[in-house]
């Protein structure tokens, strides 16, 4: 009988050890960071390049203009947006991720409502009034690129981190889509239309290349 007890009092924290280990080991692939091929991945990796072309706007229309509304907006992008990129580089270092992927075509990003190189550059040769439209437009329609960017991050199995990220830049940039629709129509000019893809969503209104003065 004094057999039986202890084996019993010793074989009851045996198997509580093992069900912790066993569990521990079903853990390690979500411990792990995510495939190459995954969600979150690709997302990050986007939206790193996304971020940082509306930087590159933030920073060019901030040397040109003079309107207090539109550079402390441009300020605001700027530093938040700074502050994603070194969270999501964070993630992929951690993931053992390089940071830069096979990048996106130029259809892909005009798709995500990124400017053209040129429009980006022409930001930096308009003055006043012209470079605060230029830059409320392309921003407005580089928004709503990234409102379509969020989508399959929000879809249930994504990493609790990158779903939080994602509806960070769905909640912020709606907001600022409609604060720089406003700050158009003050400035007697309407946004461009929304990139394509989006069935007509979002509040362009313009033409892709024109502007009301």
């Amino acid at each position: 009988m004094l057999h039986s007890r202890s084996v019993r009092r010793f074989a009851l924290p045996l198997l509580i050890v093992l069900a912790a280990v066993l569990g521990g080991l079903l853990l390690l692939p979500r411990l792990g960071g995510p495939a190459e091929s995954s969600t979150e991945v690709r997302f990050v990796r986007e939206m790193i390049q996304h971020h940082a072309q509306a930087v590159d706007m933030a920073t060019r229309v901030r040397e040109r203009s003079s309107d207090p509304d539109v550079r402390l907006l441009a300020l605001d992008i700027m530093l938040s947006q700074q502050e994603q990129i070194g969270q999501m580089r964070g993630w992929l270092t951690l993931w053992k991720r390089p940071w830069a992927g096979a990048g996106m075509s130029a259809d892909h990003a005009r798709m995500m409502g990124m400017a053209t190189q040129a429009q980006v550059e022409n930001l930096s040769t308009l003055k006043g009034r012209a470079a605060d439209v230029s830059f409320l437009q392309l921003m407005t329609r580089h928004h709503q690129g990234a409102l379509s960017m969020v989508g399959p991050a929000l879809k249930p199995g994504v990493r609790p981190e990158v779903q939080a990220l994602a509806r960070q830049i769905d909640l912020t940039q709606t907001a600022e889509v409609k604060l720089m629709t406003d700050m158009l129509r003050e400035r007697g000019a309407r946004p461009l239309s929304a990139p394509a893809g989006m069935n007509g969503a979002g509040t362009g209104e313009g033409s892709m290349d024109g502007m009301n003065h």
